[in-house]
């Protein structure tokens, strides 16, 4: 494992994007542990990324344009829904009496799972990462890009969970405030729409 990986790695992950923007929302919306649980969401959304750079889907999309325009738009399809959601649901963000109910969770699990999965830059992301990190001919090449992957990922949640905590400790000073509450909502849908931009305009 070399420092090099590690800080590239960090750099990634502490870049906010779609994954820092929901566990932050979380985080408010539902505190600390819910926070916890939308950042192993967004880290269990990147699984399937993983598996496709290893079993060479991640090659198709990189040669295909149509498979990569069709993942493409259903994510911005995606960033787009949770925008509008943001806006349209005014209990979005509020203080849950039991922010531990399973059908809570489940939302939050679901969602973050979806918003990772949906995104076809994580795919290529790890098609040309990886490899920089594999020596060529290297005879365990794929135990290592797993590990390599595992490493991606437990930082991913590590960083991640600490934004959510984060969010979390401070969701008291700010939700009892109902034109802060509503800055919020604008700002995390702004936040997604512009994201959903940034990844209609991504090319392979």
């Amino acid at each position: 494992m070399s420092l090099a990986f590690l800080l590239t790695t960090l750099v990634v992950v502490a870049t906010p994007g779609t994954g820092v923007v929901y566990t932050l929302a979380a985080g408010l919306s539902r505190g600390r542990r819910a926070s916890v649980v939308a950042a192993f969401a967004c880290t269990l959304g990147i699984v399937p990324h993983v598996l496709a750079t290893v079993t060479g889907l991640a090659a198709l999309l990189n040669a295909s344009a149509a498979a990569f325009q069709v993942l493409k738009y259903a994510g911005v399809a995606y960033l787009l829904w949770m925008a509008w959601a943001s806006l349209r649901d005014r209990d979005a963000i509020t203080v849950e009496r039991d922010a531990t109910a399973p059908s809570s969770a489940g939302r939050v699990i679901v969602r973050g799972v979806l918003i990772n999965l949906l995104n076809p830059k994580l795919t290529i992301f790890f098609f040309a990462f990886l490899p920089q990190f594999v020596s060529a001919g290297e005879p365990h090449a794929l135990p290592r890009m797993l590990a390599l992957s595992g490493v991606f990922m437990l930082a991913t949640f590590v960083v991640f969970a600490a934004y959510g905590v984060l969010a979390a400790s401070v969701r008291r000073h700010v939700i009892s405030r109902p034109r802060v509450m509503a800055w919020l909502r604008r700002s995390f849908a702004g936040s997604f729409v512009l994201l959903g931009a940034k990844l209609a305009t991504a090319e392979r």
